[in-house]
């Protein structure tokens, strides 16, 4: 039989099975616990070296590939290739070991909130303890202003009020009692009678025994859920790895075939065929890939740093460009986790806050600085959230709050208690009589009001004036406002008796406020501009029902009335993991959630296949963090937790920024796709060029040729594509998906007859030169010929670096010298090409011959091809997309 809930069993219960009581345990009693069970905190988080952070960066596929093609040409001979792949490679891991230098910090941060001390009772004697020497059944003293410091069953509560945020979601203090409660499952924010581990107090004081300690808390639970969660794999890693594979079966397969065929003829020796099976393998291999894809991304997280969307995984910024859902946290958020005022009823009117204006006199302002324990400090207002929003609207309103406090000072009061939902505060006026200043729960407050304050005239309050006052609260709280009423009453003397009876009755209505939470401004419109990128915003928070359509509604992410499109965690724990599957798609808000809910709701849609960012704040939003494809911290407002299980942290905690970041996630995979495209049909123009040579028994080019074509086309104009301007309508696109690659969207086939087209020309090229050569002699025919073919490829692919600007678009309207550094990539690497045929001694070094005029015209009019058929192609393939 399953062990009944702390909340639902009474406290001598819990004294009995915890063997303590109300006196707390003895030292002794102490100190064997703690042996036994075990300090209270978190699990160490485990590091890795710097030196293991290194060497993680050589497990990825396409790395391996690299390494086995640069030991094969280091042991052929070819060691300038060799070092060359080997450059590329450890360059790469130093920028992934750098990016990712900062460890996971979401256990220690978590450990980093515990509270130093504790206040415990012992041996019957108060005394002050280390917060990670307690055990389960230790009595604790709690007040205002201290961080609980392990699970705790309250035991004796006095205006008990706790700041649950980081675990719960709710942003309003939670109101804390020490009954018993019946109901079963309720949600960690339902738990009044519980305090957890790493919450705030924030107004009066408890007595409580601990329940839990360490990794038992429910902080703790959520540290074992980050450390269990699994790494996911992004889009980008998994593109690169299927990629890696399918390269190397290509160039295992090519090079055989290429090798047997020619030994099979008998026409090269079996070093040279060898060589030739190399050259194949560096010409299919891009060298340069990973190093271009390492730095578009590195350079994408420095343009995404400017815009306060700081990176810490690399991958993370093209994996947000394929996201397909945005789960957000609320509080704090897409909210500013902070109370405000937003409407005031006066004179049985209600109106928007920002239009009231008191005068000094007037009650209702009165009522709400008086009843309030707000304190004014050098750094601001202190206290509880909803009393500082009423004094911070009275400040920003011009109203002379310290003035007033001063000329009416508190002599006497009832404290808020959770059960009348009433506080009231006693003051002298200056005719020597007395204000006795009363706020509360409007259902509560409203019972002992007999008159009403309706412009300055006091007047009986009728049934129907009471009903209508009852129907703007409810009107109010369906609009998710917390509404608090106001009343007073004028005595000659100060009550003798401070009770609920002798104050609190025949009290005068001054009036109502709501307040909310409110929504960020700029986030409407981000949750506008994420619809029309095709991507679905949800919102995932620990708060009421209610509360979260409310806003949800008004930020866009559901439309009114939609009610079917909310779901409470509740009703999430009655659904298998099968039937939620299939209904995820139904729900755009989810209320009243654990962590455990977040982590459940991340994984259903990614079984459905799309790309997750969870966005989130709190301790509890780490779990989902860690699980999404990027998890998103908040800089400012975010705990350590938060930031330290997220891919990505925004330093303005602006909501905005998320779409600002999808946007150059999007521009980052666009570019890589560009030179992904760019490399594969180049390096198919250069396999092509060699397999046909071979086939033919036309003298080959040699490794040389392969490799300084590699080196002048594959790195800077590469490098350069990845850094070109964002097309238009980028956002105005569906997402990827989790099922996109590099080679979707028509990549693919622009690869194979670009790079055939490439081979093609290149061959069209020799043929022409040894069928009509310029030189008579055959040896000189030959060389100009091997030399027109070597230009021809190297040029044709500067060429179609042009046409890779845009995969779709015409090189004429992304802007053909839009790009400064591919203007220079692109007259560096020509100049690179041309020094080897042009310049003395270079020649002979890459075994090429020097060109004429009319030789070079040939080589440029074939290279300029590229470009002319590519646009048509293009041209027909947007008619037909159309």
């Amino acid at each position: 039989m399953a062990k009944m809930p702390m909340y639902q069993q009474t406290v001598d219960a819990i004294y009995q099975d915890l063997q303590t009581s109300e006196q707390g345990l003895t030292d002794a009693q102490a100190q064997a616990r703690l042996a036994q069970h075990g300090r209270n905190a978190l699990n160490q988080q485990k590091t890795t070296s710097m030196l293991q952070k290194f060497i993680a960066q050589f497990k990825d596929f396409m790395i391996i590939v690299l390494l086995v093609a640069a030991l094969i040409a280091g042991l052929t001979g070819e060691v300038v290739d060799a070092v060359i792949i080997l450059i590329v490679v450890v360059l790469n891991a130093i920028f992934g070991v750098f990016q990712e230098a900062k460890a996971e910090e979401a256990i220690s941060a978590l450990k980093e909130m515990s509270a130093p001390n504790a206040t415990v009772q012992r041996d019957g004697q108060i005394l002050t303890v280390k917060s990670d020497e307690l055990v389960v059944g230790d009595i604790v003293l709690l007040e205002a202003g201290d961080i609980i410091p392990a699970d705790l069953r309250l035991i004796d509560v006095a205006s008990l009020k706790v700041e649950e945020s980081a675990l719960t979601g709710e942003s309003v203090p939670v109101e804390k009692a020490a009954g018993t409660l019946a109901a079963a499952d309720l949600a960690i924010g339902d738990r009044t009678n519980m305090a957890f581990m790493n919450s705030n107090v924030t107004y009066g004081r408890a007595t409580g025994v601990v329940v839990a300690t360490g990794m038992q808390t429910e902080v703790g639970r959520i540290a074992g859920m980050i450390e269990a969660a699994d790494e996911t794999t992004t889009p980008l890693q998994a593109n690169l790895t299927q990629l890696g594979k399918s390269l190397t079966i290509l160039i295992l397969v090519i090079a055989a075939i290429v090798f047997g065929m020619g030994m099979w003829r008998q026409a090269e020796s079996l070093i040279d065929m060898l060589l030739t099976a190399i050259s194949l393998a560096v010409a299919a291999i891009p060298e340069g890939l990973p190093a271009i894809v390492t730095i578009t991304l590195a350079l994408g997280t420095q343009r995404m740093a400017k815009r306060h969307a700081i990176v810490r995984k690399l991958p993370a910024v093209e994996t947000l460009g394929s996201t397909d859902i945005i789960a957000s946290d609320k509080t704090g958020t897409l909210t500013q986790n902070k109370m405000t005022v937003e409407k005031v009823y006066e004179n049985l009117d209600l109106l928007d806050a920002h239009s009231v204006d008191f005068d000094q006199e007037n009650r209702l302002a009165q009522v709400m600085i008086l009843s309030n324990d707000t304190k004014i400090t050098t750094d601001g207002l202190a206290g509880d959230p909803t009393e500082t929003a009423l004094v911070q609207y009275q400040l920003d309103r011009q109203y002379p709050v310290e003035r007033v406090l001063a000329d009416r000072p508190r002599v006497a009061e009832i404290p808020f208690d959770s059960e009348r939902k009433l506080m009231s505060t006693v003051h002298p006026l200056a005719d020597g009589r007395y204000l006795i200043a009363v706020k509360g729960a409007p259902d509560e407050l409203l019972k002992r009001v007999t008159r009403v304050s309706l412009n300055g005239e006091i007047n009986p309050f009728s049934a129907a004036q009471r009903t209508m006052v009852l129907n703007t609260n409810h009107d109010m709280a369906t609009q998710a406002l917390r509404v608090l009423a106001f009343a007073y009453r004028i005595v000659d003397e100060v009550p003798t008796e401070m009770t609920s009876t002798n104050v609190e009755n025949d009290l005068i209505l001054a009036g109502m406020v709501g307040m909310i939470d409110p929504e960020r401004p700029e986030v409407a419109q981000a949750v506008a501009d994420a619809k029309s990128a095709g991507i679905r915003p949800l919102m995932i928070t620990g708060d009421h029902r209610d509360t979260a359509a409310a806003i949800a509604t008004r930020l866009g992410i559901i439309d009114k009335g939609e009610t079917d499109a909310v779901i409470t965690g509740a009703e999430l724990d009655d659904m298998d993991d099968d039937t939620f599957a299939k209904k995820v798609g139904d729900y755009a808000v989810y209320a009243r959630v654990a962590p455990e809910h977040k982590v459940r709701i991340v994984n259903a849609w990614q079984k459905h296949g799309k790309v997750v960012a969870m966005t989130g704040d709190g301790v509890n939003d780490a779990p989902a963090l860690k699980a999404a494809d990027i998890g998103i911290g908040m800089g400012i407002t975010g705990t350590e937790v938060s930031k330290g299980a997220s891919d990505m942290v925004l330093a303005d905690d602006n909501f905005s920024t998320i779409v600002v970041a999808v946007e150059e996630g999007r521009k980052v995979f666009a570019n890589i796709q560009k030179a992904i495209q760019y490399l594969l049909s180049a390096n198919l123009g250069e396999v092509l060029t060699l397999f046909m040579m071979t086939m033919l028994g036309w003298q080959i080019l040699a490794p040389v040729h392969i490799l300084w074509i590699n080196l002048v086309t594959d790195t800077l104009p590469a490098i350069a594509l990845g850094v070109e301007p964002m097309e238009k309508n980028i956002m105005q696109q569906k997402p990827r998906g989790r099922q996109s690659n590099f080679f979707s969207g028509g990549v693919f086939g622009g690869i194979v007859y670009q790079g055939l087209l490439e081979g093609a020309i290149t061959l069209g090229v020799y043929w022409l030169a040894i069928t009509y050569p310029v030189h008579q002699a055959t040896q000189l025919a030959h060389a100009d010929a091997l030399t027109m073919a070597f230009a021809t490829l190297g040029l044709i692919q500067l060429f179609h670096a042009f046409n890779s600007k845009s995969i779709h678009g015409s090189i004429f309207t992304v802007g053909l010298f839009k790009n400064k550094f591919f203007n220079w990539a692109i007259v560096i690497a020509f100049a690179l090409l041309a020094m080897t045929i042009l310049v003395p001694g270079l020649n002979s070094m890459f075994h090429v011959a020097h060109l004429d005029g009319f030789q070079w015209g040939i080589v440029l009019l074939a290279s300029f091809l590229m470009i002319v058929i590519v646009e048509i192609v293009k041209f027909f393939r947007r008619r037909v997309l159309k």
